[in-house]
């Protein structure tokens, strides 16, 4: 039985590609990203892949009674691993020459996970979330994908074959059970562990299975469907459905879950009820989507490599021509790729021993260059010395002296001055205890945004401090928090190009106990009001208090944006080799600490005493700017998170205050 080509089906790939370019492509409309949805393109690759792959399998069993893994399993090397492993191969030179050190160990990684088809766990399990700023700057994270595909094609034919075999009867029963509880799981995963549920297979096995399900009818019936009414009406209202996805989901959403269902349905519409004489499959059916969707697979590998590039090299900025000279150059390779290597490669006149021949020299090249890159710690002594510093100190082990007790609480800003201030602490043999909190307020409860649970871990850690200064007395606290974050409730957004991630609004907010509070504006009276009286708490204890004010914000990594300077520089021959020193606005600062300052400068103490790191950074080597560096040291590892270097100005400024409530004391 031969499969019928239906060309919708590459227009539907040419309208998911191009949904999640458009959607990687972060297009800003008046302010407005109208693509915000696009990532759901993925999905309905899933769903194609389904339909088509039950197809193959389903109708060779029909047709033969038997089933040929080896020319199955032929088929998928010769589409999938050409054009991957040609990808990444052309991507290395920019790698070295644009990538630090750790990130050329991280996309070695990547590499080396995705020749395994493995990568979506490898990005799950080193934090890498997608769709947000810093997954943009990954040349191989869509890869996660394909690992996802690799892994149901892997499995998929296996189980199927067993349940025809043994299950005949059942098949039908088993797909549509498969689908509903993996859909269950998605909705129940997105919600408690979002990013397994996004990555893994088994929270996407329900989309493969809708395809599946299609194909199973549409073969044992022989035929797809037969109301010619339906078949005018429902294409469109399925288009309707993948274009609402496209335009109006957004990654703050559950994803996978109930919600995707939608865009879903949409595909399994169009797949089902398309025919010749509808609309939606006349213009699916046209030269351009055709077109767009044969080369789909090769503009899906090379996009996002591209953009990470000229997003790590900023070489485009925001000129309206370099970006569509930027689009016609990811055509142009898509194009030629297709022609060179995806047909040739798929074309059986050639043997396949000499493609796996081919194949197995590029995959050992990849590997052996990825594990020379992990060996030698991506060959730090490449870049300039200024960026072989230490940014970011390992696990400090809290010095326990016999002098004043000195206690941190705080949140990972508060962590950077950890190692710093253990070492000043051992210079004068006090004893250093670290609380972690967002915030330590008592009668607070810090709450997911997108399903409203409470974390019961903050209140947790907030009785141990509780616990801890009423045990003891006479304690040098010093609290410190990314302050602004827990007021304002939205990440950080410099006004000059950089956003943390490309949804501002922050994932948790703080609210009082019995209390439901209806806006940000709301929750920031009672922050304000329970901050205040928790400091005052803590003083009236009896201890003293040490409140190191908001640090600047910066929006970008500063090692990253001097090395891709300076390799711009010795790629263009520039006899300028000077430091660049980066910067932010004072003002941004400012505006964004408004609330945080008024509320912090409202308690007047004795007991209470000040350090303002903005003082060391801002308004000092250059007017009304925040530096991120000098001409020795960079002041942070990230975007907002000082670096050892940048920390131990501050603590020096803690040890100053911490002499005078020694010398009062005395």
């Amino acid at each position: 039985m031969k499969i019928t080509y239906r060309p919708e089906i590459d227009g539907l790939r040419a309208i998911a590609v191009g949904a999640v370019i458009l959607y990687h492509a972060q297009i800003n409309i008046f302010g407005h990203q109208p693509f915000q949805g696009g990532f759901i393109g993925v999905d309905i690759f899933f769903v194609i892949s389904g339909y088509l792959i039950t197809s193959i399998i389903l109708k060779e069993l029909v047709t033969t009674g038997s089933f040929s893994f080896k020319h199955f399993y032929e088929r998928r090397i010769r589409r999938i691993l050409p054009v991957l492993l040609f990808v990444m191969l052309v991507s290395l030179p920019f790698a070295w020459m644009f990538l630090l050190p750790d990130d050329l160990i991280n996309i070695s990684k990547s590499i080396l996970y995705s020749l395994g088809f493995s990568s979506n766990f490898y990005f799950h399990y080193s934090g890498q979330q997608y769709g947000v700023e810093s997954g943009l700057y990954n040349p191989f994270l869509h890869t996660w994908s394909l690992s996802v595909e690799e892994q149901y094609y892997i499995l998929f034919p296996i189980v199927f074959l067993i349940t025809f075999k043994y299950f005949r009867k059942y098949l039908i029963h088993i797909l549509i059970l498969g689908f509903i509880s993996s859909l269950g799981l998605a909705e129940w995963s997105s919600r408690n562990y979002p990013s397994a549920s996004f990555y893994y297979l088994h929270t996407r096995m329900w989309e493969l299975s809708a395809g599946s399900i299609l194909a199973y009818f549409e073969i044992t019936l022989g035929y797809r469907s037969k109301n010619k009414s339906l078949s005018l009406i429902l294409p469109t209202v399925g288009l309707f459905l993948i274009g609402h996805s496209i335009l109006f989901f957004n990654d703050k959403m559950f994803h996978p879950s109930f919600y995707t269902l939608s865009p879903i349905i949409g595909v399994c519409l169009i797949i089902w009820f398309s025919n010749k004489g509808e609309i939606i499959t006349k213009i699916l059916s046209t030269k351009l989507f055709v077109g767009i969707g044969l080369i789909s697979y090769s503009l899906y590998l090379w996009h996002y490599p591209i953009f990470a590039f000229v997003r790590i090299t900023e070489f485009f900025g925001k000129n309206i021509l370099l970006v569509f000279f930027l689009g016609l150059t990811i055509f142009i390779l898509s194009i030629s790729t297709y022609y060179l290597i995806e047909i040739p490669f798929r074309n059986k006149k050639y043997q396949f021993k000499k493609i796996m021949i081919i194949l197995l020299c590029l995959g050992s090249f990849l590997t052996l260059f990825s594990f020379m890159m992990l060996k030698e710690n991506g060959y730090l002594k490449r870049i300039p010395k200024i960026l072989q510093q230490e940014l970011k100190a390992k696990d400090v082990n809290l010095h326990q002296g016999y002098n004043n007790k000195v206690v941190l609480i705080g949140d990972s800003h508060a962590n950077t001055l950890i190692y710093n201030l253990n070492e000043a602490v051992k210079k004068n043999n006090f004893s250093l205890y670290k609380f972690e909190t967002n915030m330590y307020l008592e009668n607070f409860s810090l709450f997911q945004r997108k399903n409203k649970k409470k974390i019961d871990e903050y209140e947790k850690n907030n009785m141990s401090i509780n616990n801890f200064l009423k045990e003891n007395s006479d304690l040098i606290v010093i609290l410190h928090y990314r302050w602004s974050l827990s007021f304002l409730e939205r990440w950080y957004d410099n006004e000059e190009g950089n956003k943390e991630y490309l949804n501002l609004e922050y994932d948790l907010y703080l609210e009082p106990n019995e209390i439901k509070t209806l806006s940000v504006k709301e929750r920031q009276s009672y922050l304000s009001e329970g901050l205040v009286s928790q400091i005052k708490s803590i003083v009236s204890q009896g201890h003293k208090l040490v409140i190191v004010y908001p640090v600047p914000e910066i929006g970008f990594n500063a090692q990253k944006k001097i090395f891709k300077r300076l390799s711009l520089k010795k790629l263009n021959n520039s006899p300028n080799n000077a430091m660049p020193i980066l910067s932010g606005s004072y003002e941004v600062f400012k505006k964004r600490n408004k609330l945080v300052f008024e509320t912090l400068d409202s308690i007047k103490n004795e007991n209470i005493y000040r350090i303002y790191p903005h003082k060391l950074f801002c308004d000092k080597q250059l007017e009304n700017r925040c530096v991120s560096n000098d001409k020795n040291n960079i002041f942070y590892y990230d975007d907002d998170h000082l670096s050892i270097q940048g920390s131990k100005l501050v603590v020096d400024e803690i040890m100053k205050e911490i002499k005078k409530i020694e010398l009062k004391s005395n």
